[in-house]
């Protein structure tokens, strides 16, 4: 028999997974190999200006970006801000 704590602590995690899924964003999605800085900072959760901007530095020194993840090593980007943004992300129109 299932005692209430083992019920309780199966509903705390179950919301917990829920927090850690990626979830499908709807929302506007950015090229970041051709987008200005202003719009990537607008589009993209975590990204001011100051880092869009980099974004377009590090696009125009190294070259188009040819995987979502590669923009992590602009720095002031990190791994978990690009996975945040992951389904805004496109590298092609």
């Amino acid at each position: 028999m299932v005692s209430l704590l083992q019920r309780w602590l199966l509903v705390c995690a179950l919301a917990m997974a829920g927090s850690v899924l990626a979830i499908p964003d709807d929302g506007p999605r950015v090229n970041i190999n051709s987008a200005n800085a202003e719009t990537i900072a607008e589009v993209l959760d975590g990204i001011g200006l100051i880092k869009a901007e980099a974004i377009v530095r590090y696009r125009t020194e190294v070259g188009e970006f040819r995987d979502v993840y590669e923009l992590a090593n602009v720095k002031g980007v990190g791994e978990r801000t690009v996975k945040l943004n992951e389904a805004r992300i496109t590298l092609e129109d």
